[in-house]
């Protein structure tokens, strides 16, 4: 994965428009937040495969950055984006990462499931 460009990535966004695709979102704090810090509350959402088709896709932000896709009922919505790749399967990963590397954020979109 590479530091996020936002030209490419609303290249890539647009690539999905309109058609059916596989959604991976997903957003943690860490497994370890609650156990480190008994006050600290320990969240996360998850959704693999849910099946989308979007008429608007729009990065924005200065970094981390914001995804929206507008779908028919409302919208699927992703921040904290840093990192992101158009992988050989042609599958978009976008990431958010902690400035030590962990994984905060994932929004990824396929053509087939994941």
């Amino acid at each position: 994965m590479e530091s996020i460009n936002k030209e490419k990535v609303q290249e890539a966004l647009d690539l999905f428009l309109n058609q059916d695709v596989y959604l991976h979102l997903e957003t943690t704090n860490g497994v370890y937040t609650a156990f480190n810090d008994e006050n600290a509350l320990s969240v996360g959402a998850y959704i693999r495969n849910g099946k989308i088709n979007y008429s608007i896709g729009k990065i924005t932000g200065v970094g981390p950055y914001r995804v929206g896709l507008k779908i028919d009922l409302g919208w699927v919505y992703a921040e904290g984006l840093t990192d992101w790749e158009l992988d050989d399967k042609g599958r978009l990963l976008l990431a958010g990462h902690h400035a030590d590397g962990k994984l905060a954020a994932a929004l990824q979109l396929s053509k087939e499931p994941f």
